[in-house]
């Protein structure tokens, strides 16, 4: 692939808060291109990308999916898009998080009605952090109580953005008809059917609309050099000129390009379209992806003849079998070829595919910049690097927020047994958030999850995919351990030199806690005292202990240093050495002690006025403390943080005080000391 073909390629994502309309968006998107020639609903359960059983009854997205378009804006050529729908809800975080890392751009949708939501917040940092540049599109202008500016003005206000609105939206409330773009000097308007004509401005239409157009070019103005060059010496801007300005701006993170539209009446998504191709970047215009490569880090290029180094960042099952979703930085991927893995030995690419929400399109090959997938590896894992054999590779792995809410689970029928193990087990392979272990005290099987809603769609998809009777028990939270002061000082010793092979090692340790939850293990050993090898098996050994600390909970939030220790020339080992780290370690916090640390969340609660009293009254018995009530159109936004351990069953609760008219979502806000 040259170039040429390379530039006309971009992959992006559509992220927001769950029923800002991401999921309808992208259906017109699909329509818009001919995808697809007739559309589907959400509500109806018939959306492209909602193509799971369970996604189609709650009528929410679950999984990231993938579905690939072309557009050609103006006398442009066609360009290829692969679009990514993800899920608006937070317990489904890490299909966001695995996305945005392989993604070029994003679109983050915003409802015209409720404006900067908390979930939008959220997805928005994730993008930011994984330096993706962002659209921003203004959905469900044709709603009562929709306001353009308010969201703007939200967007610098909430997420620090520097907005550059693209247009302005026409039509009294909730008839929003028409779009001033003031790139192009354009009138759009939609008939009832949803179709798209453009007039140029009139002359009366350039007196009144040319001051927004020069406030827009003077904002990006601020932001680009080259357009403040020609803006000081007073040339004319043309299309063309604030066209390559606005993209230089967004593809460089500096600000972001604003448009609106309904897209359930399939309004401005034409315009969302010219946008994805004009601002958002190909695979060209991304800075170059790092890779270990031995001892050595080097920097990689989109080039299709560079050494293949591509990410496995979602696995999937799927009527066809097990698709393993690749994002292909350089080289080219072949049918056929065998590649190393960062997880596995060797593989063999045996079949490749082209994904179209439950679709699959072999091909021969994929090269830089492709999204992609690998049917039949069974033992796919999120986050490996894949490779030449010749020149192995790695790649940044896929990090998931720790799993907060565990389930107790038990087999309905006995011979269920086995099958509620594969089950889990295909579950855990595709959602790196979710984790099943045993419980130490009673043996039965814990689930852990991001959430109530994220263990009741994998139990859900356990009985309906697996055919499997499950009872769900007491729900356990995932607490944490902190140590309470510092240890010096402490020794770990093993010693067994008597018959056979000895083992000997000798560790000495000083443990002090540290203000964030991070864990950092270091060393003062001089003189080489302990080797190397052994001092890395001391880390493991350390790192291992504090998985379980005194009360049954992992540990944070310390320093461990090794400060000295001996060796015996014969009968020290790498294990002998981790042993002797655990006991360290486990000595420090039994001297110690630690203190026990619950998870909070940041709770957010949409009610009608009349019921904010019951809301905030619930919230102050479950140890929750109100940070702020904002007023919205007759109803209140209630913003708050509580303990994980006091919301169970918070949803049922709050529709029953409020009558089924109060929603609520939350995330994780961070550990706290347990009351």
């Amino acid at each position: 692939m040259n170039t040429q073909t390379l530039s006309l390629r971009r992959n992006l994502g559509i992220i927001a808060h769950i029923d800002a309309g991401k999921t309808t968006l992208t259906e017109r998107l699909l329509w818009k291109t001919g995808q697809i020639h007739r559309v589907g609903e959400v509500h109806d359960g018939a959306a492209t990308t909602d193509f799971s059983a369970i996604e189609r009854e709650r009528g929410i997205t679950i999984g990231a999916a993938a579905v690939q378009a072309q557009w050609a804006p103006r006398d442009l050529p066609a360009h290829r898009l692969t679009l990514i729908d993800t899920p608006g809800h937070i317990d489904f975080a890490i299909e966001v998080e695995r996305s945005l890392r392989v993604l070029d751009g994003a679109v983050a949708v915003f409802s015209a009605v409720d404006g900067v939501q908390p979930q939008s917040e959220t997805v928005w940092h994730q993008a930011r952090r994984h330096g993706v540049p962002l659209l921003a599109f203004v959905n469900k202008m044709d709603r009562i109580g929709a306001s353009f500016d308010r969201v703007v003005a939200q967007l610098a206000d909430r997420l620090q953005a520097r907005p550059l609105a693209l247009g302005l939206p026409l039509g009294s409330e909730a008839a929003f008809d028409g779009w001033v773009d003031l790139v192009d000097r354009k009138v759009l308007h939609w008939d009832a059917a949803g179709s798209l004509q453009r007039q140029p401005w009139t002359d009366a239409q350039a007196q009144q609309w040319q001051p927004q157009r020069d406030a827009l070019v003077q904002a990006a103005a601020e932001l680009d050099d080259v357009l403040a060059d020609a803006w000081l010496d007073g040339s004319a801007v043309d299309a063309d000129a604030l066209r390559a300005a606005v993209r230089r701006i967004t593809v460089s993170g500096a600000g972001v390009p604003v448009l609106a539209g309904a897209a359930f009446k399939g309004k401005g998504v034409e315009s969302l379209l010219d946008a994805i191709v004009d601002y958002l970047p190909s695979p060209l215009e991304r800075p170059s992806v790092s890779a270990i490569a031995g001892e050595e880090t080097v920097q990689l290029l989109p080039d299709a003849q560079g050494p293949l180094a591509a990410l496995l960042f979602k696995v999937t099952h799927m009527q066809q079998g097990a698709l393993a979703f690749v994002r292909v930085y350089s080289g080219t991927l072949r049918v056929g070829d065998r590649i190393a893995s960062s997880r596995h030995d060797a593989r063999r690419v045996g079949r490749l595919v082209r994904v179209q929400a439950d679709q699959v399109h072999d091909i021969e090959q994929a090269e830089a910049g492709d999204i992609v997938a690998v049917m039949g590896w069974k033992d796919a894992v999120s986050g490996e690097t894949l490779s030449s054999l010749q020149q192995p590779l790695l790649l940044e792995a896929i990090h998931s927020q720790p799993a907060v809410l565990a389930w107790r689970l038990q087999a309905g029928r006995a011979s269920d047994l086995i099958r509620i193990s594969q089950g889990l087990a295909s579950l855990v392979q595709e959602d790196p958030s979710f984790r099943v272990e045993a419980d130490a005290e009673t043996g039965e099987t814990l689930v852990w999850g991001m959430g109530e809603l994220h263990l009741e769609v994998m139990v859900e998809r356990l009985r309906s995919e697996w055919k499997v009777e499950v009872q769900v028990g007491q729900p356990r939270v995932a607490y944490l351990e902190k140590p309470r002061s510092t240890a010096l000082g402490v020794v770990g010793r093993v010693v067994k030199q008597s018959g056979g092979q000895g083992q000997f090692a000798h560790v000495v340790l000083e443990v002090r806690p540290r203000e964030d939850d991070a864990v950092e293990f270091s060393d003062r050993i001089v003189g080489g005292v302990v080797p190397r090898n052994f001092i890395r098996a001391v880390e493991q050994g350390v790192r291992a202990a504090l998985q379980d600390g005194p009360q049954g909970h992992p540990v944070v939030g310390l320093d461990v240093v090794l400060v000295d220790g001996q060796t015996h020339a014969k009968d020290s080992s790498e294990q002998a050495f981790h042993r002797a780290g655990m006991e360290a370690v486990k000595a420090a916090l039994a001297e110690v002690g630690t203190q026990l640390l619950e998870p909070v969340m940041s709770l957010q609660v949409l009610s009608p006025a009349a019921n904010v009293g019951d809301v905030v009254g619930d919230l102050q018995r479950r140890h929750g403390r109100v940070q702020a009530i904002d007023e919205r159109e007759g109803r209140s936004q209630v913003s708050g943080f509580a303990p994980l351990a006091q919301l169970q069953g918070y949803s049922t609760a709050l529709r029953s005080m409020s009558q089924g008219r109060a929603s609520s979502t939350m995330q994780l806000h961070g550990y706290a000391p347990a009351l």
